[in-house]
């Protein structure tokens, strides 16, 4: 590993400045940096990283680099050769320029690893077009990753990764030898369950026009939408209002429903987004202020009580009609039912009215919820704190698996500190962390709320909606015509799922030095290892465990 300065660049700019005498080769500046560190535009300064990327069988071998140039630049594009070993050849996957958006609002209570850059702009979009300008003395990360097949030989692995362009009227070539080391073990088929709800209002995929509900352009756009849920480790799929899915129509009392709608829309994702488990939406919500009691929602009527007769009567109909079509599609066993969003001490009496009426009427079905209270045991049977209080409750989660229960956590505009989340202020490979808290503390399953909450934004270079919350909150993919760009966030959670696959298989062999892995970079909920340098050197060791005999 060597040390380079962006400092000879600059100092060749001022001391020639606009003269056309400066060779392209003093004028244009590449570096390989770790896919972990964010490239910030004002930084003036990287460690230039070439050691070999090491990976397993079946995850991604991922390559960063940071290009600047004195002048203006045009037509900067590139060009990814494959990764070689002997015969056996692997062609890039994606090839992307890491965009740059704005945070706007930050945490209240940061990180004491948060990163505030002068400019306000985090590096996050990875965006795929095949070329682009860049203005002159400003950093444009580069972002080459490679799929590593199932049945790739292991060994040591070299690619050369080309940047071309033209810059003061003349054209540039810069090439970079790459090396990635393929170890004998192969990422075990996906365990951990991962639900990011997302939106099926896909006008920011349409160039901002409306996009009609199951017309043909919405299914070719949800398409799309699964597609890069289902390759970022997404199995588990939240359908908001399952009732309204099911066209409920009232009759003298009776109801009908039509499954039609319902049957498409999981029929497209367990075929396209390798879906494990159904979220059902939630029934209602507060009837008032935080602690007010919940009510539920009933078609053409509004929120009601439970205790409320037109409410009893239209669940009574509602969840035997479902229970009855999910078991005749074999869906009964992966359907979870969703109550109501984070209910607490002072509202869970309402919450547990209304679970106790609808488990009468879907006997054997799971009721799954981001959870703020612990009096809903023998309740809720998978449960989703947010990460904060399953850190000051893990003793009762503990208790909670022990009675055969489900435990997961969430993250959203909290917890913030110094605890783990998606924020765009936060270090890249406290992302990945995520991930390795779920294998620490045995939480089977991750949830967020915001896979592509853009319709409360422009989604212009503001990363929140009005800033009402922390930036990277809202999102983390982002949209383009027919299309859904991903991110650098969205890469390192997706490595951090394939970590937890290692460290699952890592158990059988050895739980001891699974955990203790695990526990050098995961110190506690809120305390981690996040130097790179130390996390990849941890992540080696882990590689070579793996594929040990021990």
């Amino acid at each position: 590993m060597k040390k380079s300065l962006l400092f000879s660049v600059f100092a060749s700019a001022l001391i020639f400045g606009g003269c056309s005498n400066i060779k392209v080769s003093d004028a244009v500046y590449c570096v390989q940096i770790d896919p972990l560190k964010k490239a910030f535009k004002e930084e003036m300064y990287f460690e230039e990283n070439t050691d070999a990327v090491a990976v397993a069988k079946g995850e991604n071998a991922t390559f960063q680099f940071v290009f600047r140039s004195v002048y203006p630049v045009t037509d900067l594009k590139i060009e990814a050769g494959s990764l070689t070993k002997g015969e056996q050849k692997i062609d890039a996957g994606l090839k992307a320029f890491v965009g740059y958006i704005r945070a706007g609002k930050h945490t209240g209570n940061h990180s004491k690893d948060a990163v505030f850059p002068v400019s306000d702009y985090y590096p996050d979009c990875l965006n795929d077009e095949e070329m682009i300008d860049v203005p002159p003395m400003s950093n444009q990360p580069v972002w080459v990753s490679y799929a590593i097949p199932k049945d790739a030989d292991a060994g040591d692995y070299t690619a050369e990764i080309v940047l071309t362009g033209k810059t003061g009227g003349k054209p540039f070539r810069v090439v970079k030898s790459v090396k990635s080391k393929v170890f004998d073990v192969v990422v075990p088929e996906q365990t951990l369950m991962v639900t990011n709800w997302f939106f099926g209002s896909l006008s920011k995929m349409n160039n901002d026009d409306k996009v009609e509900p199951y017309s043909d352009r919405y299914w070719e756009l949800m398409t799309e939408l699964a597609h890069i849920m289902r390759d970022h480790g997404q199995n588990v799929y939240l359908f908001p209002g399952v009732p309204s899915l099911c066209d409920a129509k009232l009759t003298d009392g009776k109801y009908a429903f039509d499954f039609t709608n319902f049957d498409k829309t999981i029929e497209l994702f367990l075929k396209e987004g390798n879906m494990k488990r159904i979220e059902g939406g939630h029934l209602g919500g507060r009837s008032g202020k935080w602690e007010s009691e919940f009510v539920v929602s009933v078609p053409g009527v509004g929120a009601r009580p439970i205790e409320n007769d037109t409410a009893r009567l239209f669940l009574s109909q509602f969840f035997p009609a479902l229970y009855q079509h999910l078991e005749s599609k074999g869906w009964a066993d992966i359907y979870m039912q969703h109550i109501a969003d984070e209910p607490t001490d002072q509202n869970a009496a309402s919450y547990i009215k209304i679970t106790e009426f609808v488990k009468k009427q879907m006997p054997g079905t799971k009721i799954i919820d981001a959870v703020m209270s612990r009096k809903l045991a023998n309740t809720v049977d998978i449960w989703v704190p947010i990460l904060d209080h399953f850190h000051h409750d893990y003793d009762f989660y503990r208790e909670r698996k022990a009675a055969g229960d489900e435990v997961w956590y969430y993250t959203c505009t909290g917890p913030q500190g110094n605890y783990a989340n998606r924020f765009l202020e936060q270090p890249l490979v406290q992302m990945r962390i995520l991930h390795w808290l779920n294998y620490r503390y045995g939480a089977t399953g991750y949830l967020h709320w915001g896979f592509n909450s853009w319709d409360l934004s422009t989604t212009g270079d503001l990363a929140n909606d009005n800033e009402d919350w922390p930036g990277g909150d809202c999102w983390i993919v982002y949209p383009a015509y027919g299309k859904v760009k991903s991110s650098i966030r969205l890469e390192a959670m997706l490595d951090g799922i394939r970590d937890y696959e290692l460290l699952k298989l890592l158990e059988q062999k050895s739980p001891d030095k699974a955990k203790e892995l695990a526990a050098s970079i995961v110190k506690d909920f809120d305390r981690y290892q996040s130097n790179i340098r130390i996390f990849r050197a941890t992540r080696l060791k882990l590689l070579e465990a793996c594929s040990s005999d021990l």
